[in-house]
């Protein structure tokens, strides 16, 4: 199998690990962990199975690396859209921005974190990698939440917790439906509560 896959612009080869988790993304997010054998990452990779076991000890460390990568890529939408926020009312939206840009595109199929742990059992380092994903989410929105009303700090933490679950709502609606529709009503759901507070 070919091992010089070339970084597009810059005529240098790609490293093994990046073009191994960049096909593992694509393949356990459209086809899902348990159906996506290594045979089919290093194909997808132009990699051998070798180059596969030099960067990743195994599969599952694979599946942490990508939901890792999944993490921070949401973050960095995330902070891409909070650099257009001017309040903390905008920050929380901000959020919910993010969610809309991760739900574009053919084959969409919800939350990438979420399909994951579904397919994970109970105790799984990669369900609570999922996890603590979800809770920083909540957190990013309590903490935006807490500058608009500094002086009710209970009410930040039900507010951003009322809002998670709106959030999470809408991003499995949205991925049985394969598109956004359900994140931006909720995203309109969320700015009529922020602007009741």
């Amino acid at each position: 199998m070919s091992e010089t896959k070339r970084t597009p612009g810059t005529g240098r080869r790609r490293p093994a690990r990046e073009r191994v988790l960049a096909a593992a993304a694509l393949r356990f997010y459209s086809d899902g962990i348990t159906a996506t054998g290594i045979d089919t990452i290093t194909a997808e990779a132009g990699v051998a199975k070798m180059s596969l076991y030099n960067n990743f000890s195994s599969k599952a460390e694979l599946v942490h690396a990508y939901l890792d990568a999944r993490h921070e890529e949401w973050m960095a939408q995330y902070r891409s859209r909070l650099e257009q926020a001017e309040s903390p009312r905008d920050g929380v939206l901000a959020v919910f921005d993010a969610y809309i840009d991760s739900a574009t595109g053919d084959g969409f199929r919800g939350c990438g974190l979420l399909n994951a742990a579904a397919e994970m059992p109970a105790g799984d380092e990669g369900r609570a990698r999922v996890r603590r994903h979800k809770e920083a989410v909540e957190r990013l929105m309590a903490e935006h939440i807490a500058a608009l009303v500094p002086e009710r700090p209970d009410i930040a933490r039900t507010t951003a917790e009322h809002l998670s679950f709106l959030l999470e709502g809408a991003m499995t609606r949205a991925g049985l439906e394969g598109d956004s529709n359900r994140l931006r009503h909720a995203r309109a759901m969320a700015a009529g509560l922020l602007d009741r507070l």
